[in-house]
């Protein structure tokens, strides 16, 4: 529950920024509601875990967003919607935004960027010059570049949570997924990303897929 109360802290915290002076209600009971769905007994990796990192990775590379506020309340909303067996979940997430964050007292643009953001974690291929997609996309992705225990409990969490599919088809799946990632030119857009987490990153996704690879015994 402590970790809990810190994550409500830190929403209310980013909501007050978020709004300026603008008067709005408490933002307690929206953080509630975001909690509780983040803690749905169907996610094992989109978990409130997950959130957290999320969070604390956006703080290492908040020097590099626009609007430091809106990026992190993108964060919250980018898989507050989460069904595995389900593939709009992001758009759903970003529809929640654009209803609940007006209540909250957020500004229409803001909460258009906030919706903007969620979205863009579908492809996490922000435009050039996207600053704080840079930052959300950097930091959902981050979880790639741990180490091989972390990074061995995600792949295991992501198991987990498509447990509804077949053994040969996830594997197919996920080798598919790995592949496109490791196509891509870069997997991270901020400067420090790209120092500090395409490197590993790329390591652990090869090693996956060599395992991926192997025949079952």
């Amino acid at each position: 529950m402590a970790a809990d109360e810190d994550l409500l802290h830190r929403w209310t915290a980013t909501l007050l920024t978020a709004r300026g002076h603008a008067p709005g209600p408490d933002p307690l009971p929206y953080g509630e509601n975001l909690l509780a769905r983040w803690a749905e007994p169907q996610r094992r990796y989109h978990t409130t875990s997950h959130l957290r990192a999320v969070l604390d990775r956006i703080d290492e590379l908040a020097s590099h967003a626009s609007d430091l506020a809106v990026v992190q309340l993108g964060a919250w909303f980018h898989d507050a919607v989460y069904r595995p067996d389900r593939s709009e979940n992001e758009e759903r997430s970003a529809a929640l935004a654009e209803r609940a964050l007006p209540e909250a007292g957020l500004s229409p643009a803001r909460t258009a960027e906030v919706a903007r953001l969620v979205r863009l974690t579908v492809t996490h291929d922000p435009a050039p010059g996207d600053d704080d997609g840079e930052v959300l996309c950097d930091a959902d992705l981050a979880i790639l570049a741990t180490d091989a225990d972390t990074y061995g409990g995600y792949v295991a969490a992501v198991r987990e949570e498509y447990g509804f599919v077949p053994d040969d088809a996830f594997r197919a799946g996920r080798a598919a997924v790995l592949r496109q990632l490791l196509a891509l030119p870069r997997l991270f857009r901020t400067p420090y990303g790209a120092e500090h987490w395409e490197a590993p990153a790329r390591r652990n996704l090869t090693a996956e897929l060599a395992e991926l690879a192997r025949p079952e015994s």
